[in-house]
């Protein structure tokens, strides 16, 4: 009996134990995120990505109830920002708001220092295709004629890119191989910079995403022909897309993420991947992606993952094509 009853005491000791670190374990859990969580973007401020990720960021505040602060650092078509998110202590708090490029495309022309495993997706935000745009006085009005126009020039005509082997490149490069065309890439940091060198005549047709340069095709001072994608958008009526050129198996679309470094404890992943898609389906985020001509997406952290691999596949042989693979 004495035996028992010390066995008793015990168990009892042991079970006071466990209940009182179960509701810990529990509240541990809850309580992610504590603190501000940073989120790099791998371009300078007010393109694209920056702009949709800043976004996202705003909506997503209040359901992690945390602030959530954008960091730019731009370098090496985003290789560096990327290379600081691999880097980053696999905690949760630093994160990346990232597009295809440095992602799928640009680690087959230079070298960089992460691979697929070492960063763990959470969530597309979005999808958009590319565009191809023009001065108001380009000798062409609709898809058709801009390719006709771009045939009648091989060669001589220049489109600002985000850089050798990145996103408007090869998406570019895939579409005016099959169409016969030959045009001069010129590489720059981002949508941004492109713009700039656009609207200030240092090349003949902008290549990149629709935001930045939306406002100056309202404003008159733009005209964007073609998509690389296989639809068109309602942002940009006049663009014509892959369907209308018969050339619909050339489409690639510019996609946006959140990801984290490998390591990246599972439960924080899940926190994380159901506040960011709760954010992407927000009304605002919404009608912002609406009226960019980008689809706000919200897609699962699994299907995330199957779409960066798949894309980084397919983009391997395009880079090789191309003669733009690592030396």
């Amino acid at each position: 009996m004495v035996g028992a009853n010390r066995l008793s005491r015990a168990g009892r000791v042991m079970l006071g134990v466990l209940a009182a670190f179960l509701p810990l374990v529990v509240h541990g859990a809850e309580l992610f995120p504590t603190k501000p969580i940073e989120i790099i973007v791998p371009t300078p401020p007010g393109g694209g990505t920056d702009i949709a990720t800043r976004l996202l960021a705003d909506v997503t505040e209040p359901i992690l109830g945390q602030k959530l602060v954008v960091v730019n650092k731009p370098g090496g078509g985003g290789t560096v920002g990327v290379s600081a998110i691999t880097q980053a202590k696999p905690d949760g708090y630093t994160l990346g708001g990232i597009w295809n490029a440095p992602m799928t495309m640009t680690p087959h022309s230079l070298q960089v220092q992460y691979t697929l495993d070492d960063y763990v997706p959470i969530v597309q935000i979005t999808a958009a295709p590319i565009v191809f745009c023009t001065k108001p006085d380009f000798p062409a009005n609709n898809g058709k004629e801009f390719i006709e126009a771009l045939r009648k020039n091989p060669g001589k005509l220049t489109y600002g890119n985000d850089g050798v082997g990145g996103t408007v490149q090869l998406s570019g490069e895939r579409i005016f191989r099959t169409q016969g065309v030959q045009l001069r890439p010129v590489p720059f940091g981002g949508a941004g910079e492109t713009l700039k060198a656009f609207l200030g005549g240092h090349v003949d047709i902008y290549g990149g995403s629709i935001p930045p340069i939306l406002p100056h095709v309202k404003a008159g001072k733009a005209k964007c022909l073609l998509l690389t994608s296989r639809e068109r958008s309602d942002a940009l009526p006049q663009a014509a897309s892959l369907s209308d050129l018969g050339a619909s198996q050339a489409a690639t679309v510019l996609w946006r993420g959140i990801i984290g470094p490998k390591g990246l404890p599972a439960e924080r992943v899940a926190i994380l991947e159901k506040a960011f898609r709760q954010g992407t389906q927000a009304p605002k985020f919404q009608e912002f992606a609406a009226k960019q001509g980008e689809l706000a997406v919200g897609s699962s952290a699994a299907a995330f993952t199957e779409l960066i691999r798949s894309e980084y596949q397919a983009f391997a042989q395009i880079v090789k094509d191309l003669g733009l693979g690592r030396k």
